[in-house]
């Protein structure tokens, strides 16, 4: 308790001393910019991670056959083969074309695949962001488009469109291409670059225009338990598989943005933390100095009987409050950013018309997501720090020689 009343006294007396004042609050505000900084950044990293693992993840196959030369036949059984693996939650069918859709004379092209629409649920969640309409109530005469292609073409729903896909049966490349009539039934809403190109229409509808039997389809997709086990799940099932096919993962076509953000966490940790190492070793050049202004107030209290665990703790105590007071308005600032960023984010677009990530990442607006893990971890290594910073000073102010210093 000596040691917390001296340390509040030395810090009194301290906001009248320029320089040594000055750089105890410059240091004081360092942690607290570091933290509030390294809380929303954090923030920020864990909310790509989720959006990418329940909205990209939830969407694109985890695991995908494709049919490189004859079609796969016979699909009702290779669904039944492939969910049968370990690891596999569910499998379906699927066809996947590139085509253009048209409407009053504009063109747009999309990535069209044809799918069951009464399993498609089973492997993937896209009938969650399509507005107005079930997937498994859809005809074979609907499609469902990407928001981005349907604001583009002035499409709204009901509305009749053209889809025109090249002919497989056609002799010559340049022959004229298929053209499939369908009505607008809904639109994808994800918020990102899926909004711009996929198109869902029903499978018996491209096995029609390709020329496929009922039982014969060009790809399988999969759903799989553990989605960071997915390329190894895919090429153990797809064995199982007696047909030509090209294995795939999502790991393949979506890996690197996982990597990217695991970089990018690594990164903000390293940075930030040494901008928080920099400003609390600024504790200690504010702290070498006021053991030094100090001098004659340390011998007067040695003399007086203080013992050196009490000058140790004193000065100790005083570096660390500087961090703490920093730490703790810094995790109050970050958490109140990282708890309102997107909103925050969501208004300045509005207010700049201008949206950053549009059409960059796979998400379009700024995700958070607050992990109070994170906000632990932050503070307690922000106070190890501090106490280590604190440690020089600290004992300097104990090796303060009392008869030197009175007596000269």
């Amino acid at each position: 308790m000596l040691s917390v009343f001296i340390s509040n006294r030395l810090r009194a007396s301290k906001h009248q001393a320029g320089l040594i004042g000055f750089l105890s609050k410059s240091s004081t505000l360092g942690v607290m910019l570091g933290v509030a900084v390294l809380i929303v950044a954090l923030s920020v990293i864990n909310g790509f991670e989720q959006q990418l693992k329940t909205r990209l993840l939830s969407v694109v196959p985890h695991v995908a056959y494709q049919a490189p030369y004859e079609p796969i036949s016979s699909w009702p059984d290779k669904v039944s083969l492939l969910e049968a693996q370990p690891g596999i939650v569910a499998a379906a069918p699927e066809i996947s074309v590139t085509a253009m859709v048209q409407f009053r004379g504009e063109l747009k092209a999309a990535q069209v695949k044809g799918v069951d629409f009464l399993s498609h649920h089973k492997v993937s969640d896209v009938g969650q962001f399509i507005n107005e309409a079930e997937l498994a109530s859809l005809s074979d005469d609907d499609i469902v488009l990407g928001r981005h292609i349907a604001a583009e073409l002035g499409l709204e729903r009901g509305d009749k469109l053209t889809l025109l896909v090249a002919n497989p049966q056609a002799d010559s490349p340049l022959a004229a291409p298929k053209r499939l009539n369908f009505v607008l039934a809904g639109v994808i809403d994800m918020g990102g670059p899926i909004d711009r190109s996929l198109a869902l229409v029903s499978v018996k509808r491209l096995q029609l225009a390709m020329g496929l039997a009922e039982d014969q389809v060009t790809g399988l997709r999969a759903k799989v338990e553990d989605v960071f086990a997915a390329h190894q799940i895919a090429m153990t099932a797809g064995r199982a598989l007696p047909d030509l096919v090209y294995v795939n993962s999502w790991f393949r076509t979506q890996g690197s943005l996982y990597q990217d953000i695991q970089m990018v966490r690594t990164i903000v940790y390293l940075v930030v933390f040494l901008i928080i190492a920099v400003a609390s070793f600024n504790i200690v050049s504010s702290m070498v100095m006021e053991v030094k202004e100090k001098q004659a107030d340390i011998a007067i209290l040695k003399t007086m009987g203080a013992k050196d665990s009490t000058i140790f703790a004193t000065f100790a105590i005083q570096g660390v409050s500087y961090a703490l007071i920093g730490a703790l308005v810094g995790l109050f600032i970050g958490i109140l950013l990282a708890l309102n960023i997107s909103d925050l984010f969501r208004a300045w677009v509005e207010l700049e018309g201008d949206n950053p990530l549009q059409g960059v990442y796979f998400i379009e607006f700024l995700p958070s997501q607050l992990h109070w893990v994170d906000v632990a971890a932050v503070l307690s290594i922000t106070l190890v720090i501090a106490v280590l910073s604190c440690l020089y000073p600290a004992w300097q102010a104990v090796k303060v020689d009392p008869a030197r210093v009175l007596g000269g």
